[in-house]
């Protein structure tokens, strides 16, 4: 369907509508096939939209992941994010996508406003290379540390030999 013929209401979900009330910048994305309402979000402006979003209920962070757009573009961090109450059936969620260049990968961490994303950013910081700034302990977690590179970007070129230090 050409999202010029979508109705307003159909892209701009409750969440983004409230991000616009306050004139936090994003850019709607739509809906995922789960009906989660997916935006994104500039990497500069990502720390503050986090403390909004988890003020006005956003307390816990379900998953967070990263992948490679494309070979030589952009990497992405992804946030899943749910509004629990009590006795809810069905909490509130929302996707936030946050782009950040292959050159200079760095993003805010969330681990001070969510302490889930301490494994998780250190996954991505591992696979990838996306440098999560104030992270108490941005260390590889699946990788040895010698390793060099980022094996899940589209463009790494898997080492023909690696030798195990100290393996036994």
């Amino acid at each position: 369907m050409n999202k010029n013929f979508l109705k307003k209401s159909e892209i701009y979900g409750t969440i983004s509508q409230w991000l616009t009330k306050y004139k936090i910048e994003h850019r709607p994305l739509g809906f995922d096939y789960q009906g989660v309402e997916t935006v994104q979000i500039k990497s500069q402006n990502w720390s503050s939209v986090a403390v909004a979003l988890y003020l006005y209920g956003f307390n816990y962070l379900r998953l967070q992941l990263a992948y490679d757009l494309s070979p030589g573009g952009k990497l992405v961090s992804v946030y899943y994010l749910t509004k629990m109450r009590d006795q809810a059936d069905q909490p509130q969620e929302i996707c936030i996508k946050v782009l950040v260049s292959r050159l200079n990968p760095k993003l805010a961490s969330v681990f001070w406003i969510w302490k889930t994303a301490n494994f998780q950013e250190r996954e991505s910081y591992d696979m990838l290379g996306i440098i999560y700034e104030s992270h108490p302990s941005l260390k590889r977690i699946l990788m040895p540390e010698s390793w060099l590179g980022w094996p899940m970007r589209k463009d790494y070129i898997t080492p023909n030999f690696y030798e195990l230090q100290d393996a036994f």
